[in-house]
This record gives C-alpha cells, sequence and structure tokens, in this order.
C-alpha cells in the first residue's frame, strides 16, 4: 500500500459534516503533492494514523492523557514512512494501550474521520499539521490496560461525558458519529 491506497480510501470517505468533507479535499491534495506525506520530518505536514477506540456497547470511549501535549486524545500517531495507514493506526493503538493487537479489533477498514489539527513548536520540530487519519475499532472494556510512557493515563470515559476531557472539534464529531453505530455484540436482553 502507498500512496494511492490512502487516495482510494480518502475518495470512499463520505461524512455529513462540512469541515470534514474540507479536510479530505485538503488531505487528498497534499498526498497527491508530497511522495513523502508519510514521513514524519516533512514540514508543514505529515500524514498520521489514529483509532477511536469503542466498547462492544459503544457506551465507551478509550482515551489516553498524552503527556507531551497535556491534553486527552485517542491512540495515534506517526506513519514513520508506513503507506499503510490501518497498520500505522492499529499498532500506535497496541503500543499506546500496551495491549497485544489480538485485543483489538477493528470494526471497519473503511475510514472512520479524518482531521486536520496543528500541532506546536517544539524541540522535535516547527509547528506544523498532522493529517490525521481514523479508523474505528473495538475493544473490550473490561481489560486492563496498562499504557505506556508516552501517557500519564488511559481510560474508559461514557460517551456522554467526553467533551468533559476533550471538548474539540473533532473529538465531537467523533462523538456524534459513535452515537449514530448500531452496537455490534451487545448481549441479548434477559427475557426477550
Amino acid at each position: 500500500m502507498h500512496r494511492q491506497a490512502l487516495i482510494s480510501l480518502l475518495d470512499a470517505h463520505r461524512t455529513r459534516f462540512m469541515e470534514e468533507a474540507a479536510y479530505v479535499a485538503r488531505a487528498r491534495a497534499f498526498v497527491l503533492a508530497h511522495e513523502d506525506c508519510f514521513h514524519c520530518d516533512l514540514w508543514p505536514a505529515h500524514v498520521t494514523g489514529s483509532a477511536w477506540v469503542v466498547s462492544p456497547s459503544r457506551e465507551q470511549i478509550l482515551l489516553l492523557h498524552h503527556r507531551k501535549h497535556d491534553q486527552w486524545f485517542q491512540p495515534g500517531g506517526h506513519a514513520d514512512c508506513d503507506s499503510d495507514i490501518l497498520r500505522v493506526a492499529l499498532r500506535e493503538t497496541s503500543e499506546e494501550t500496551g495491549l497485544d493487537a489480538s485485543h483489538i479489533r477493528l470494526v471497519d477498514d473503511a475510514i472512520f474521520d479524518v482531521d486536520i489539527h496543528t500541532i506546536p513548536a517544539s524541540e522535535r520540530g516547527p509547528q506544523h499539521e498532522h493529517i490525521d487519519i481514523r479508523f474505528l475499532v473495538e475493544m473490550d472494556d473490561d481489560l486492563t490496560i496498562p499504557g505506556n510512557d508516552e501517557s500519564h493515563q488511559v481510560l474508559w470515559v461514557r460517551l456522554r461525558q467526553v467533551a468533559q476531557f476533550n471538548n474539540n472539534r473533532s473529538t465531537h464529531r467523533m462523538v456524534e458519529k459513535t452515537r449514530r453505530l448500531r452496537p455490534w455484540s451487545l448481549p441479548a436482553a434477559a427475557g426477550q
């Protein structure tokens, strides 16, 4: 999978959110213009991959309190030159949760969300943008999540309480998308 695979994923992605549609168009143009779009030292932007982790009931979301940015986010990170952005999202989820990949179930290999956000300048480099390609994954919410040294804390948050941890527009958009999902593995109610 190289750039064409990501272009195909972007071409297939549909959204009812105007802001996200603009991000998709910008992401597509950027990827077409930059052969090295997956390289984390490409400025002023590069492609990243992340995962919106839901519980089987779709009632909880896994969030990590990121050390470097001192904010709550979904797992994700740099592609490190890997053009398979789905593999990147799954790898980052495993690394940042500290869980074996066998505990992470891909709900759909289509893009769940696209966001472009600014990363402030740091010792690592100048201010730049992350073109974040997000996938929907599921994980059992009764697992102990050890995390790793990139996060202060990892926890499950009730869907209706996510805004108390991160109220940015892209998180709100993913919460709204989650509300429209039908649970895949809800146990049958007693007496039905």
